[in-house]
Formats: C-alpha cells, structure tokens, sequence
C-alpha cells in the first residue's frame, strides 16, 4: 500500500512539474503551490505508512515547524539567509512566510534523508527481528548502535550520513532559488556577494541552508528513532522522487526556463549526493543486491499491505 500510494503522488508531482514551463502567471504561481502540497504529502505520506507516526511526526516537526521557524526569523532579522521578503503570489502568509514555503522544506528533506542512509550503509531489519543487515554483520536499526568495526565506525558513519543528507537538500536550493527569484516570488535586499551567474542571490542564502540543513538533519534521528535509520523496498519512490528532481532540474534550467547557471551549479551540488546514489542503484540492480528487497517485517497499524 505505501508503494501505490507514494507512486501514485509521485506520478502527479511529476505531471504537474512538467507542466510548469508550460504555464505563465497566476497559473504558474498556482501550479507553484500545488506541487509544494503534493510533495509534502508525498514524503509525509511516505514516511507515515512506511514507518509510523513517530517518524512523520518527527519530519514535521523538524522540516515542517522548523522550516517555518528559520524562515520567519529570516524574514525579520536577515538571519541566517540575508534579507529577504515574500510577494504575495505564494499563497497566505505568516510572519511574513508564505505558508507553503515550509513545506517545501520538508518535501525534499526527506528523500534527501533517505539517499544519505542509503548511501552510507542503511539496510532493513531482517524479518527475524534479529536487527541484523542482510550481511549479518552491521549496525541493527534498534540494536546498540555499534557496528563490527567498533564505535569509531559508527560514529563515522553517522557524520557522513549527516553531511550527505544535508548537502543533499541545501544543493537543492541551487536550483531553487534562482527559479523562484526569476519569477518574482521573493527578492533579495542585499544580493552581493552573489555566485558567478546567480546574481540576484547572496552567497548568505547558501550558507543559511547549510547551516539549517545540517541542524535539521541532525535532529531528525533521533526525534525519529531507529526507525528512520534503514532503506528497504518500501523507498524506492522517494529515491525515485530525489533523482527525478535533480537530474529533471538539470534538464528544465538548461532548456526549458534559460537559466544555464543554475542548471550548471545545481548539477555541480546535487551531484555529490545524487550520483552515487545513481551508481549504487546501478550497481545493486546488476548484481542483485541481497539488500535491495529485504523489507520491515509486519508492524500491526504501519503499512498492513505491501
């Protein structure tokens, strides 16, 4: 049921996505809104029915509350992104925010979670419960958080995941932000210094993501709990959702909305994510990966059909 679902909204987003450079205006600006909806029932979704609602409640809280909290300080102080204001085009505000703005926080901020785990070992329990990976030998999803080659290893593993999963989302925003700019959806008091084809944009915005996406990440294990710790078959369209958007991106920037720059900084950033994520799938697909169908077992409540 996850899997129809998430495939299903996936498809939806992107219909609605590519149907964006078809569009001008207001109806732009409303197709704008509608996709940021759809991609923040799409991961909350996501993370619900596949692992319960501690890990959607800790999303929200995080992504969602969180986003809404940095954006309005930002707003108001210029901190940490540089000053900033909202037109009305987006929707209701508050505090000056567009409400949807928050959600699109978290619309990437889970794939972009997932990739990392992916990429830095994640794998589902075993259906024993024994919390071993399909090799026997990792870290369990509710074990004691060790793994075979020592503490040191884990807590290596923990930063790498950290720092994949936060420059996963804020590279997002290399394609992001000059979009939204060229539409007039916010503008930037102070835009300089500003990155070599981006004008318009301060190098603050960048970093301010950094800065957010790293708190956001670090805090979302653990509201989340062991449960966000681990991929399984369950994932496969919010990986599909994270390399639909960056290489879709790519494509759009370059051809579709002339804006060659940031198609080429958004592929410079994303990259470090989204291609090994790429090459691992490629690589898990030839060699049948034993990991790449292992799945949760049965929790009463969470995801009763598969």
């Amino acid at each position: 049921m996850t899997r129809r679902i998430s495939w299903t909204l996936l498809a939806v987003l992107v219909l609605a996505q590519i149907c964006y450079p078809l569009t001008t205006g207001a109806t732009r600006a409303g197709l704008t809104v509608a996709t940021v909806v759809l991609g923040w029932l799409l991961s909350v979704g996501h993370a619900l029915l596949s692992r319960g609602p501690r890990v959607a409640a800790a999303l929200v809280a995080v992504a969602t509350g969180g986003g809404f909290a940095i954006e309005a300080i930002g707003v108001a102080t210029g901190v940490p992104f540089g000053s900033y204001d909202y037109s009305g085009e987006l929707g209701p505000k508050l505090a000056g925010v567009p409400l949807i703005i928050p959600l699109a926080w978290t619309w990437m901020a889970w794939p972009a979670w997932l990739a990392a785990v992916r990429l830095t070992g994640g794998r589902a329990a075993t259906a024993n419960g024994s919390g071993t990976t399909a090799g026997g030998s990792g870290t369990t999803a509710g074990g004691s958080g060790t793994t075979a080659g020592g503490s040191g290893s884990t807590v290596g593993r923990w930063v790498g995941r950290i720092a994949l999963a936060t420059v996963g989302l804020a590279a997002w925003d290399l394609f992001l932000d000059p979009q939204m700019v060229a539409e007039g959806y916010w503008v930037w008091r102070d835009a300089t210094p500003a990155l070599p084809g981006l004008a318009g944009i301060p190098v603050s915005n960048y970093l301010g993501w950094l800065l957010f996406a790293v708190l956001m990440m670090s805090a979302l294990r653990p509201l989340a709990g062991p449960a966000a710790e681990h991929t399984d078959r369950r994932d496969h369209p919010m990986v599909a959702l994270y390399l639909w958007t960056y290489f879709s991106s790519i494509l759009a920037h370059a051809v579709f909305l002339d804006l060659p720059a940031s198609a080429l900084w958004g592929a410079a950033g994303m990259s470090v994510t989204a291609v090994p994520l790429t090459v691992t799938l490629l690589r898990a697909r030839r060699g049948g990966d034993p990991g790449r169908e292992a799945h949760q077992p049965h929790r009463p409540g969470v995801d009763a059909t598969r």
